[in-house]
């Protein structure tokens, strides 16, 4: 699972002391557009690498890359051809680039290559184009045939009868993933992951192959994609010879040269069994790789690369293609090091029936790293934290292995300083001084809670199917992680261990919280909308469910000052006794697969919007300027050869833009569309 950055962006939260090492004149800014703000990162340390090290690395950046088209199919069937007809007309046109018609033609194309498709990345619905059909009707037939993107027997005609209503009918895949559990989620989802089948035959499919006395049952459907054909039900895998072949051949023959430079040997096995299971497409090699990727805890150079997380399934099975890059930070390390060190002691003094308690926590590593790259699902949005694997009785059995992304972190705040949030939203002096003091290392920590400790602790009872919560799964799971994670960093644990030196730091992150889950993220949401992202109803859930609970005591206050609302805590004590009773409910829901329980929690407050409240948000952030979304660009690594071919350094460049990078990854890793 992973942790996504929260919709709250501060303005300068923290010295430069608090931070790693950075460039202080580094420009992360790079390009903004409808609500969106790209930016760049910074690799850090890149030159303490070896040079082992370092063609470990861009190996693995080129078997990131080379994944790039699967994630756009996954994401919608006519993606990969609205790529190619759009940036050819892009590249092509002949007239005024200021027109109206080409600058919203340029805006959609951005927002098409930030969500991997036509859709939203975060909210899931499609983009609305606001250029003419007219204006794009005429641009194809200005392009010659061998500019378009003809799929194989198809004429021009056939293409645009297809095509047009895609981009311009509203009605025509209107959202890539439904969560609404009142209507058949699969068939109301415009993601292609299924095709030609109902939510009924297909959970009915699963229902009959799935085992659920297996104590190590695979990840059912992690890797297919579901059909009907001649009438029956039926998985067409993704492999080498399957479904992607052409770009998991790509993928891995950069594996394979990774393998070669191999830090170590335990670091090699888990490479070849992943290559096993990317040939095959066998579920067991998979969670075989993930055991051995977890239990390789030495190597510094590490990454993901596979079908992980399901968030973009309705039905939270399949997984979509992604890959991380990174190395690690010895540094900041140490930090999740202590923490994860002590799992145990944070598992056994957890406020959860002690029957869904792990008696023996194993494996549960930690660490800090540098973001190298990032691919596919991860890319250009991204995570801020990762804990892995998913599968629970790997967890159990085997340990995780979770990963805080300090450079990604360290990009979004400095790129936030001296936006005027804090003024505008936080309620007072007192709470921005402790917010400027302590958010930083606080948020951190609760990254570092959230991955490390919270997906890792709690277990299901015997028999119980880990997809039993459907649609509501990975939104309870998040709030699951978010409430331990919230839970112990008011702990005087924390303290005890040196990880805080104040015990008033935790309130910092708690009024945070509190103030995104309960306003601010509300930025992200178009007015008349419901939130569906299932970041944003966790953050919403724990958020509301305090509100409501601690009424009675006034814990936490929407209060009104200067005709504005403002979040008021008057209990921080009270307020983390509310954290755990919510976390003591979600893990009994999980570990007793209860969905009537867990679906009534994510119905009553998890999914409806104050529209008064809303327009109030939108409106404060408006005079901002504040993008509610951000992302990234990736640096790009170029080798250097010998007179014998052979790589003797690799060199870390920054230089690129938006469009620029967009174009030639499209041009150099075009591997599922000719």
């Amino acid at each position: 699972m992973k942790k996504i950055i929260p919709a709250l962006v501060l303005g300068t939260m923290v010295s430069l002391q608090s931070h790693a090492v950075v460039d202080k004149n580094f420009d992360y800014h790079v390009d903004r557009f409808a609500d969106i703000e790209v930016l760049r990162y910074e690799v850090p340390e890149f030159d303490r690498l070896t040079l082992q090290q370092k063609k470990m690395l861009y190996y693995l950046t080129e078997a990131a890359q080379a994944g790039r088209d699967i994630i756009w199919d996954q994401n919608g069937r006519y993606n990969l051809q609205l790529r190619r007809l759009l940036e050819n007309i892009y590249t092509g046109y002949k007239g005024d680039r200021n027109s109206k018609d080409f600058k919203a033609f340029e805006k959609y194309l951005k927002q098409v290559w930030f969500g991997n498709g036509i859709h939203h990345h975060y909210s899931n619905d499609k983009f609305v184009p606001e250029f003419s059909q007219s204006f794009l009707e005429g641009e194809i037939a200005a392009l010659p045939d061998n500019m378009l993107p003809l799929l194989e027997g198809q004429t021009r005609n056939e293409m645009m009868s297809v095509l047009m209503p895609v981009i311009f009918d509203p009605s025509v895949m209107a959202k890539k993933v439904n969560q609404d559990g009142t209507q058949d989620v699969v068939a109301t989802s415009a993601g292609n992951l299924y095709e030609g089948v109902t939510q009924a035959e297909v959970e009915a499919y699963y229902n009959s192959i799935k085992d659920l006395n297996d104590p190590t049952p695979i990840s059912y459907g992690l890797n297919s994609k579901v059909v009907k054909e001649n009438g029956k039900v039926k998985e067409e895998h993704y492999h080498l010879n399957g479904l992607y072949g052409d770009a998991i051949a790509r993928i891995l023959y950069w594996l394979g040269m990774a393998k070669e430079v191999a830090e170590n040997d335990a670091q090699k096995a888990y490479i070849t069994k992943l290559m096993d299971y990317y040939i095959t497409g066998d579920l067991k090699l998979f969670d075989e790789y993930s055991i051995l990727w977890a239990e390789d805890t030495k190597s510094d150079v590490d990454f993901v690369n596979g079908f992980i997380e399901s968030y973009n399934d309705p039905l939270g099975m399949t997984g979509s293609w992604e890959s991380y890059v990174n190395f690690k930070n010895s540094k900041s390390s140490a930090r999740t090091e202590t923490i994860s060190s002590n799992a145990q002691w944070f598992e056994d003094n957890s406020p959860i029936d002690p029957r869904f308690r792990k008696p023996n926590v194993k494996g549960v590593s930690a660490k800090v790293i540098t973001a190298a790259m990032l691919a596919g699902d991860a890319f250009p949005s991204t995570a801020i934290g990762i804990n892995l694997p998913n599968t629970n009785w790997i967890r159990a059995a085997h340990g995780s292995k979770s990963v805080t992304l300090e450079n990604i972190t360290e990009a979004y705040d400095m790129a936030s300083h001296g936006n005027g949030f804090n003024e505008e939203f936080v309620i007072d002096e007192p709470t921005r001084k402790l917010m400027d003091e302590y958010l930083y290392i606080t948020d951190m920590l609760h990254t570092d809670l959230h991955e490390c400790l919270g997906h890792a602790s709690g277990q299901l009872l015997p028999g119980v199917d880990q997809d039993a919560l459907k649609e509501n799964g990975a939104a309870l799971e998040e709030a699951r992680a978010d409430l331990f994670a919230l839970y112990y960093l008011a702990d005087p644990k924390l303290l005890e261990l040196g990880i805080l030196d104040n015990p008033d730091a935790y309130k910092a992150e708690y009024y945070k919280y509190m103030l995104n889950g309960l306003m601010t993220q509300l930025n992200r949401i178009e007015p008349g909308k419901d939130i569906e992202e299932a970041h944003m109803r966790n953050r919403q859930l724990v958020a509301a469910y305090v509100l409501d609970k601690g009424k009675k005591g006034k814990v936490v206050e929407l209060v009104k000052k200067n005709g504005k609302t403002f979040v008021k805590i008057n209990d921080y004590k009270k307020m983390r006794e509310i954290l755990g009773q919510l976390l003591a409910e979600i893990q009994r829901i999980k570990s007793e697969g209860d969905y009537a329980a867990g679906n009534a929690l994510i119905q009553k407050y998890a999914v409806k919007v104050d529209p008064k409240l809303h327009k109030e948000v939108l409106d404060r952030y408006s005079r901002l300027d504040i993008p509610p979304y951000r992302g990234f660009i990736n640096p790009r690594y170029t080798p250097v050869y010998d007179e014998k071919g052979e790589i003797i350094d690799v060199k870390l460049g920054y230089g690129e833009n938006y469009v620029e990078q967009m174009l030639r990854l499209s041009r150099d890793y075009n591997t599922l569309i000719k």
